[in-house]
């Protein structure tokens, strides 16, 4: 049973150090009238989560790049649970 107890806390102590570490930053150049799309990988072909406006805030993670694109694993900061992907080029502060 400590094994179990140790094993539940620690991943819930790396699951915290990963929620809580990362770069703010916000989305910026989507336009007045678009959204960048939060996308469930770093790239084109995976799935949209929802669409983010400028001003959205964010916390950066780590970026990886696919076909020449800079994409950045990012979490909403106003609700972290929620996290995808966007295009490094619509986050301030590069």
């Amino acid at each position: 049973m400590h094994r179990t107890t140790f094993a539940a806390l620690l991943a819930l102590l790396v699951t915290s150090a990963c929620v809580a570490t990362g770069t703010r930053t916000t989305v910026e150049g989507a336009g007045p009238d678009d959204l960048l799309k939060l996308r469930a990988g770093p790239g084109l072909n995976y799935n949209v989560i929802l669409g983010l406006p400028d001003g959205t805030r964010l916390i950066r993670r780590d970026c990886v790049t696919e076909l020449g694109q800079l994409w950045c694993q990012v979490s909403l900061a106003d609700a972290p649970g929620i996290t995808g992907y966007v295009a490094e080029d619509y986050l301030s502060g590069r």
